[in-house]
């Protein structure tokens, strides 16, 4: 995936972290956005056998989204360590929430709710990689 010229109008600042870097860690308080521009990201949860990987972020895949789009939840909900080296775009939190408040309230009824499937498909799977292993 490339990275939409249209997401890095958002980016106020870059960051680079080096591998094995903690970008995010589960359970932490935040309401920073990423664009990856350059490497990747393993995104893990956790279970109670461990960390689970699952799914790995490449250049143009957005990670933070879900506290900006669900004011008030307050948590994160995976960790994001970088693989290898990588480049982040900060994105601009209040450029992003003043676009998101114009948009309808049905939009917005959508778009909470696939980031609620997209949590309870995380869980399952999670769930599911326990009881393999």
């Amino acid at each position: 995936m490339t990275v939409d010229q249209l997401v890095y109008a958002y980016v106020a600042n870059e960051e680079t972290y080096p591998d094995k870097t903690v970008v995010i860690e589960e359970g932490s308080k935040g309401d920073w956005v990423y664009l990856v521009l350059e490497g990747q990201l393993r995104v893990k949860k956790s279970t109670a056998k461990g960390k689970v990987n699952v799914y790995t972020l490449k250049e143009g895949d957005i990670l933070g989204e879900m506290l900006l789009l669900e004011p008030g939840k307050g948590v994160r909900t995976a960790s994001v360590i970088a693989d290898g080296p990588v480049r982040l775009g900060v994105l601009d939190t209040a450029h992003l929430v003043k676009d998101y408040d114009t948009i309808s309230p049905q939009l917005k009824g959508l778009i909470r709710s696939l980031i609620q499937r997209l949590e309870e498909t995380t869980d399952k799977v999670c769930a599911l990689a326990v009881e393999t292993t």
